[in-house]
């Protein structure tokens, strides 16, 4: 499958404006798209950010749904945020959650650059050692990898069951992550932690 993600940022007041109107008006306009799979949106509401991530079922419906709904976006969010970036992503891996997951669960988001010519061994790596590791830590729910080949960009998104879980499995993920980083050969340029806020859970093509 393949996503889009939005990143945006604003006013820690205003941020869950920016939630309640993408899980409702968004999520309604998302759903009328074709090839639509799924939407989740997160928050961390000390900084004032909102991350939100679409499925789509192939690449075509994904850039069709942003030409069609670009402004409509832009001016549905212009009340809550100050900054707002897009990017289209390959979905290379991914895992589901079991079970529906409440708000409040914790995601944890890596963003990571590598060789182009990498592109493969960073899906092996993460698909072969880096998931059935994440899914031995307390708390997993679920992972994804979404992938730039072109750009040599990448992010790991990872859901735990609560916060609780979501702190307590900082150490063992850092392990991980140092470990693919020298079997994969990726920079790692950030990591951020928000809670989620509203999810429809990816549907299988």
């Amino acid at each position: 499958m393949y996503t889009r993600t939005l990143y945006a940022t604003g006013d820690p007041a205003k941020v869950d404006g920016a939630v309640e109107v993408l899980s409702t008006a968004g999520h309604k306009l998302l759903a009328d798209q074709p090839g639509f799979r799924g939407l989740g949106v997160f928050v961390d509401r000390e900084l004032g950010k909102v991350a939100v991530g679409t499925w789509w079922q192939d690449e075509q419906s994904r850039d069709a749904s942003d030409a069609h709904l670009r402004g409509q976006r832009t001016a549905m969010l212009a009340p809550y945020v100050t900054t707002l970036a897009t990017e289209n992503w390959e979905a290379a891996v991914f895992t589901r959650p079991s079970r529906p997951l409440a708000a409040g669960a914790g995601f944890r988001m890596g963003r990571l650059e590598f060789e182009p010519s990498d592109g493969d061994l960073l899906v092996e790596t993460f698909k072969n050692m880096v998931v059935p590791k994440f899914q031995a830590i307390p708390g997993f729910e679920g992972t994804s990898l979404f992938i730039d080949r072109a750009r040599g960009r990448a992010t790991v998104g990872v859901l735990y069951t609560d916060h609780t879980a979501l702190a307590a499995s900082r150490a063992a993920q850092a392990a991980v992550r140092g470990e693919a980083i020298t079997k994969a050969r990726f920079t790692l340029r950030s990591v951020e932690e928000f809670e989620l806020a509203f999810m429809t859970m990816p549907e299988m093509p």
